[in-house]
């Protein structure tokens, strides 16, 4: 399906001054986050990676409550996601992801079975295939 042929749902704008040692801000001043590097011992701050993983979670638990929809499961679950700021080399950075996922009341295997399915339908998943590395486990 060509990009012309979607149709936008829904679009969001964030700024940034500073980079790292910042500030990003929403456009329409609905969001301001103080921005530090990772690690640091700062009160309020966040970080790209934190910001990314908060996103990934939401967002994939999002799809998972579709696929349950779908099979007409109504079991709550869990999403935890780890972002790992990796260096390949020196100056040469990427990310590795970790998606740990829990449903309610499903054993593992079912559990893992549905969380691999979702993958393949969430929006930052298809955004992230093939770019980065991406583990998926039932917990």
């Amino acid at each position: 399906m060509g990009f012309s042929m979607m149709k936008e749902l829904y679009s969001t704008t964030m700024i940034n001054n500073g980079g790292r040692s910042g500030t990003s801000y929403a456009e329409d001043q609905s969001l301001s986050l103080k921005i530090a590097p990772p690690g640091s011992k700062l009160d309020n701050v966040t970080n790209p990676e934190q910001l990314f993983a908060a996103g990934y979670s939401a967002c994939f638990n999002s799809a998972l409550d579709l696929i349950k929809r779908q099979k007409k499961l109504k079991s709550e679950s869990t999403i935890k996601v780890t972002v790992k700021l990796m260096e390949q080399a020196a100056f040469d950075y990427v990310l590795a992801v970790v998606i740990e996922g829990h449903i309610e009341g499903l054993a593992l295997e079912e559990a893992q079975e549905l969380l691999e399915l979702t993958h393949t339908v969430c929006p930052y998943s298809k955004a992230t295939m093939g770019n980065i590395n991406v583990t998926i486990k039932a917990v």
